[in-house]
């Protein structure tokens, strides 16, 4: 499997936090996670279960 090369910065990375955030990159059917510190470990998965665990983390917020 390839990876995609439209990887974004987490809006909440800093200039100062170097390599050291969350990035993402989209295909028509996947979504692509990685550390920036760490580029060629990358999860992938579909919307659905992603989706599923934000909402688990939301609901669970202080």
């Amino acid at each position: 499997m390839t990876s995609p090369e439209n990887w974004q910065k987490s809006s909440y990375s800093g200039p100062d936090d170097g390599n050291n955030c969350l990035e993402l990159a989209s295909t028509p059917t996947t979504l692509h996670l990685r550390e920036s510190d760490d580029p060629a470990t990358v999860l992938t998965t579909t919307r659905t279960p992603l989706d599923h665990l934000l909402n688990a983390v939301r609901s669970r917020a202080v």
